[in-house]
């Protein structure tokens, strides 16, 4: 291009102007020479990093695949207590322990107020936890904030284990809320960070695998707690099981890096190079990680000062309510509010669910356990289409099809035969094949990628906070729907779910953008820009441009810029 060479001709020639040109024009070619190097090395990785095959990743990323892994199998905990509780709402001894007898009905019953107390308690807390999760992170890190709310877990399931009635109860899950609130965001904002564009997808949906995991494992120590007989005790033994997850997990955690980009932001460059080593292998394609390592930590220093130099350089809350930024906070935090509110409230009370709609218990406990299994094949399967589709059209689709089978669930509610009840609990698990092989971990990847690096984490945080604020609207409005002594609707709650399904859609088609194959350089550009939704698959940008940057910045902080680049990285 004509103009590339404006920038920094024009900075040499402000520098020139009342100096020694003899001393200033050799100390000023030097810098600019270098930043060049910098931004060419920096647009190189870019286009690597982009076209580098599924094969490649796994050959040069296996450790950072691994480490990805074992921080978000925390979730699998999360996953397993929340269906934990809902799914006690089916549970005979659990009723006997904390719920009230029901002459009519000829049964115990969690009251639809407790049901949605011990709901609200999680939901609350996990919102608090976040905003907590949002300071400590930026000063300690992920590990060590994931560590301590392991290690907190501990405790907080010795509460749950020997809670005498429901008051003690509903405090074990303030308390617990609290550490989950802290890892919701950590485990897929850690994903995206040490994974390549290529294995971006694979990782940041694994937290949606691992949530599907722990809800079977829950979903089966019930179904075999259930069939132990009438033991008083017995809804204790699935709260006991959940100290076997967090000593191994803390240690995974312990040993694994810290986020290069976090570190990058923190200003800690020779960490972060240090950090990027220990994610590379070296391979027939990496001969010496040494290099890369070095071309990686460049290109997120450049995407870090680039971002800086349109604006988010001070990393604060009220800033990703801003400008362009408002657009990223809204398109993350409804991509994740329409997960919440798409049926998802009739896959997390599902046992309950099938039960209500006149299914004995012991195969309501069965069809939960399909109901996962379907969930973890659509979770797998997923990762394939994601890499012909695109996160866009899978998004959209699934809200498509979910809203039609919601539909049709709902029209069976009115019928009382067997055959409706079988056939409104056969739909649902369609609709946990769909959600997991669409919805479900795509808005986890679509949640990663749309934030800005500097304001990712407060995104991320804000967009699920969101989703738990939906969460308590929908906690205490699901019971009141299906509990037998309230509104009793059944299956006709579906058609309630099909409406926000419907604007789902309406809301997908003109703001949800294409993220597939796009580097996080690549977004900032197309947001800044402007670029319409509909418009990102095709809208071709060039990242890294030295000329605008230098132009952004001024002279002194490319001088720093390029000094901080060659004095901290090295290790």
């Amino acid at each position: 291009m004509a103009g590339d060479n404006k920038g920094p001709e024009k900075i040499i020639e402000r520098i020139e102007v009342g100096t020694d040109a003899s001393s200033t024009n050799s100390t000023v070619d030097d810098f600019v020479a270098k930043f060049l190097d910098i931004s060419d090395e920096a647009k190189s990785n870019e286009q690597k990093e982009k076209h580098m095959s599924l094969s490649e990743g796994l050959r040069t990323f296996p450790k950072a695949i691994m480490w990805s892994l074992i921080l978000s199998t925390a979730l699998i905990m999360e996953g397993y207590d929340t269906h934990l509780l809902s799914a006690f709402y089916a549970f005979p001894a659990f009723n006997r322990k904390f719920g009230d007898y029901y002459p009519e009905l000829g049964q115990y019953q969690i009251s639809a107020k407790w049901q949605t107390g011990l709901n609200m308690a999680y939901t609350c807390s996990c919102i608090i936890g976040l905003a907590i999760a949002g300071f400590v992170t930026d000063i300690i890190g992920y590990r060590m904030t994931m560590i301590c709310s392991l290690a907190s877990s501990i405790g907080f399931i010795f509460i749950q284990f020997f809670a005498p009635n429901k008051e003690v109860l509903l405090t074990s899950y303030v308390l617990i809320g609290l550490m989950w609130g802290s890892v919701q965001t950590i485990t897929v904002t850690y994903a995206s960070e040490v994974a390549p564009t290529t294995l971006r997808v694979y990782l940041t949906t694994y937290v949606n695998l691992c949530w599907v995991i722990g809800q079977l494992i829950s979903s089966g120590v019930l179904k075999a707690v259930v069939d132990l007989g009438d033991f008083p005790s017995s809804y204790r033994i699935p709260f006991a099981i959940q100290w076997i997850w967090p000593i191994p997990i803390m240690i995974g955690v312990y040993l694994a890096p810290e986020s290069p980009w976090y570190l990058v932001k923190r200003g800690r460059y020779a960490e972060a190079k240090h950090s990027l080593k220990r994610l590379l292998t070296e391979n027939k394609d990496l001969p010496d990680k040494e290099v890369l390592a070095s071309a990686m930590l460049r290109k997120i220093q450049l995407t870090v000062k680039e971002e800086e130099a349109s604006g988010n350089k001070d990393a604060t809350f009220s800033d990703c309510f801003k400008g362009v930024n408002f657009r990223r906070t809204r398109i993350a935090a409804l991509t994740w509010l329409f997960q919440s509110c798409t049926g998802a409230a009739l896959m997390r009370n599902s046992t309950y669910f099938f039960k209500q709609a006149g299914l004995p218990t012991s195969m309501a406990f069965t069809f939960s356990i399909i109901q996962y299994m379907f969930g973890i094949v659509g979770t797998v399967g997923s990762w394939f289409l994601a890499t012909r589709v695109g996160r866009f059209k899978m998004y959209f689709g699934g809200i498509v099809f979910q809203t039609i089978i919601l539909i049709i669930v709902g029209g069976l509610g009115f019928s009382t035969s067997n055959n409706a009840k079988w056939g409104a609990g056969s739909l649902l698990l369609i609709h946990t094949f769909v959600y997991d092989l669409t919805v479900g971990p795509l808005c986890y990847c679509i949640v990663a990628e749309i934030p800005s690096a500097k304001l990712r984490t407060m995104t991320v945080m804000l967009s699920r906070n969101l989703y738990n604020v939906s969460g308590i609207i929908v906690g205490i409005i699901t019971p009141y729907m299906l509990n037998p002594t309230e509104l009793n609707w059944k299956a006709k709650t579906g058609l309630f779910w099909a409406g926000f399904s419907m604007a789902a859609a309406v809301w997908c088609w003109f703001e949800l953008p294409e993220t597939k194959d796009r580097t996080f350089a690549e977004l900032d550009l197309l947001f800044e820009q402007g670029v319409k939704a509909r418009d990102f698959a095709s809208t071709e940008v060039e990242v890294f441009n030295a000329d605008k940057l230098i132009r952004q910045v001024g002279e002194q902080n490319i001088k720093n810029f390029v000094q901080d680049s060659e004095e901290k990285p090295a290790v």
